[in-house]
C-alpha cells in the first residue's frame, strides 16, 4: 500500500495549462481584494477589544505583530507554491506534489475546518450583526428564527421559547452560494465593492479617532502578569497572538483561485502577500488607536471599535461600524465558501472524492456542484450551531495547513532543486522552518478540547480515505490500468 505516492509538479503544471474550463478572469487587484475580503472580519471589529482586556493590554499591538509574523512566513511559502503549481486546491495540491497522497488527503480534509467551518462561524456572526442592525432601525425579526436550534429566546411578551433555527444565517449562505454559482467574475466584483465599504469604515475610524488618543492609556504598555499564564505580561502577549491569529485566517484562500487567475505565476504572490501586508498594517493601527482612546480594561465588549468611536466623539459612526462589520462578514463568507468549493473540486479531480462533482457549469464556467454542496453544508450547520461550537476548530485547522505547507516547500527544494518558480521564498531555510515552528507554537497554546476535536475529525477523515479515497484515487486507477 503506497499512501505516499505523489503527483509530479510537471504533471500538475501540464494539467493547469490544458484545463481551461474555469474562467481565467482574476487579476492582481481582484486577488488582493479576495484576500482582504477573507481576512478583515470579526478580528478587527471584536478580537481587538477582547485580547486587550483579557490578555495583553495595549500590547495587543504586539499580539497582532506576532500573529502577522507567523502568517508572513506561511504566506511566503504559499506564494512560491502558487507561482509554481497554479492549480485550484491550495495547500491540498501542494501537499500532493511534495509529501504524498496521504498528506494531501489529510490537508484537504483539514481545510474543511478552515473554509467550511470558518464560513459557518462567520455566517452565525453575520446573523447577529444583521439582527442588531435591523433592530436599531426599527425592524424586528422573530427571535426564535435568529439563533441556533434549541437555544432559549425571550419573546416580546416576556415568555421564553426554544429557537427553531437561524434564518438570517441560512439566507446569507443561500445568497452567497447563488452568486458563486453564477460566476467568479461577478463574485469578485461583488467582493470588491464589499471590501471597499469595510475598508472605508476602518480608515474613517483611524482618521477620525487618532486625534482622541490619550497616550497615558498606553502605560504600562505590557501590564504586569497576574500570576496566571496568559493574563498580561509577555505570556499574555503570546496568548493574545494565538487568539488574534483568527483575524489573519483567509489570505491562503487566494491560492484556491489559481485556475481562475489570468497570470497566476505573477499575480498569485501579489494577491497573497499584498492582502496580508495591507491587513496587518490596518490591524496594528486600529488596535493602537482603540487602546489609546479607551483604557484597555473597558474594551471587553461585543463592539469595542464602536465604543472607541463613541469615546472619540464619533457617536454617529456606530451605525457605520455595524454596516462595516456586516459588509466584512459577507465577504469573508464569500471567500471561505469559494475556497472550500475549489478544494473539493480539486480533490474530486484526483479521485479522492466522487468524480461526478468535478463538473463545470456549461454557461457560468464555475464548479457549481461543489459550490452548491458547500452551500448546503454551511447553511445547515449555520442554522443549528452556535458560534462557540462552530468556531473552536477553525484556528487549529488553519495552523495545521500552515505547518504542512512550510514543510512541503522544504521537501520541494530538496527533491526538485532544478525547478525555477517565478516567485521564490526568500531565505527559505529560515522562513519555512520558522513558519512551521510558529504555527506549532500557536497550536500548542490552544486548549486540549480543541485538539481532541481535531483528532476525532482526522480519524473520521482517515477512515474515509482508506475506504474510498485510496482505492478510487486517480493514481491508483492509473496504476491498475498500467
Amino acid at each position: 500500500m503506497n499512501v505516499f505516492r505523489r503527483r509530479t509538479v510537471a504533471d500538475l503544471q501540464a494539467e493547469a495549462d490544458q484545463d481551461k474550463r474555469l474562467n481565467r478572469v482574476l487579476g492582481p487587484v481582484n486577488l488582493t481584494m479576495l484576500g482582504v475580503g477573507a481576512i478583515v472580519g470579526t478580528g478587527i471589529f471584536v478580537l481587538t477589544g477582547t485580547v486587550a482586556a483579557q490578555n495583553a493590554g495595549p500590547a495587543v499591538v504586539l499580539s497582532f505583530v506576532l500573529a502577522g509574523l507567523a502568517s508572513v512566513f506561511a504566506a511566503l511559502c504559499y506564494s512560491e507554491f502558487a507561482s509554481l503549481v497554479p492549480m485550484s486546491g491550495s495547500a491540498y495540491t501542494y501537499g500532493y506534489a511534495t509529501l504524498g497522497e496521504i498528506f494531501a488527503w489529510i490537508i484537504g480534509w483539514d481545510l474543511v475546518l478552515e473554509y467550511a467551518v470558518g464560513a459557518i462561524t462567520v455566517a452565525i456572526g453575520w446573523s447577529g450583526y444583521m439582527v442588531s442592525f435591523l433592530n436599531s432601525v426599527g425592524i424586528h425579526l422573530p427571535p426564535e428564527l435568529c439563533v441556533a436550534h434549541g437555544q432559549l429566546v425571550t419573546l416580546a411578551d416576556g415568555t421564553q421559547v426554544k429557537a427553531l433555527f437561524n434564518l438570517p444565517a441560512v439566507i446569507i449562505v443561500g445568497l452567497v452560494t447563488t452568486l458563486l454559482v453564477v460566476g467568479v467574475k461577478e463574485s469578485a466584483q461583488f467582493n470588491n465593492v464589499i471590501v471597499i465599504i469595510k475598508l472605508a469604515v476602518v480608515v474613517l475610524f483611524i482618521v477620525g479617532a487618532i486625534s482622541a488618543v490619550n497616550t497615558a492609556n498606553w502605560h504600562p504598555f505590557i501590564p504586569a502578569n497576574t500570576g496566571q499564564w496568559g493574563q498580561f505580561g509577555f505570556s499574555g502577549v503570546l496568548a493574545g497572538a494565538g487568539v488574534v491569529f483568527f483575524a489573519y485566517i483567509g489570505f491562503d484562500a487566494v491560492s484556491t483561485a489559481a485556475q481562475e487567475a489570468r497570470n497566476p505565476q505573477r499575480d498569485m504572490p501579489i494577491g497573497i502577500i499584498g492582502s496580508l501586508f495591507l491587513c496587518t498594517i490596518l490591524y496594528i493601527l486600529v488596535s493602537a488607536i482603540a487602546t489609546g482612546v479607551v483604557p484597555y480594561q473597558q474594551l471587553d465588549v461585543p463592539d469595542p471599535i464602536a465604543k472607541a468611536a463613541d469615546m472619540a466623539g464619533m457617536k454617529w459612526m456606530s451605525l457605520l461600524i455595524k454596516l462595516g462589520a456586516i459588509a466584512g462578514l459577507s465577504s469573508v463568507i464569500l471567500v471561505m465558501m469559494f475556497g472550500q468549493s475549489r478544494v473539493f473540486w480539486a480533490m474530486s479531480r484526483d479521485g479522492l472524492l466522487p468524480a461526478f462533482i468535478h463538473h463545470v457549469h456549461p454557461r457560468f464556467r464555475t464548479p457549481w456542484l461543489t459550490t452548491i454542496s458547500t452551500g448546503v453544508f454551511v447553511a445547515f450547520f449555520s442554522a443549528v450551531f452556535t458560534v462557540r461550537e462552530a468556531g473552536s476548530l477553525c484556528s487549529i485547522g488553519t495552523l495545521l495547513a500552515f505547518v504542512i505547507v512550510c514543510v512541503g516547500i522544504l521537501a520541494l527544494r530538496i527533491r526538485h532543486p532544478e525547478l525555477k518558480p517565478r516567485f521564490r521564498t526568500p531565505a527559505v531555510w529560515f522562513v519555512a522552518p520558522m513558519g512551521a515552528i510558529t504555527a506549532m507554537v500557536l497550536m500548542a497554546a490552544l486548549p486540549w478540547k480543541t485538539w481532541e476535536r481535531l483528532l476525532v475529525w482526522m480519524a473520521i477523515g482517515l477512515v474515509l480515505y482508506f475506504t474510498y479515497g485510496y482505492r478510487n484515487s486517480r493514481l491508483s486507477v492509473e496504476r491498475v490500468k498500467d
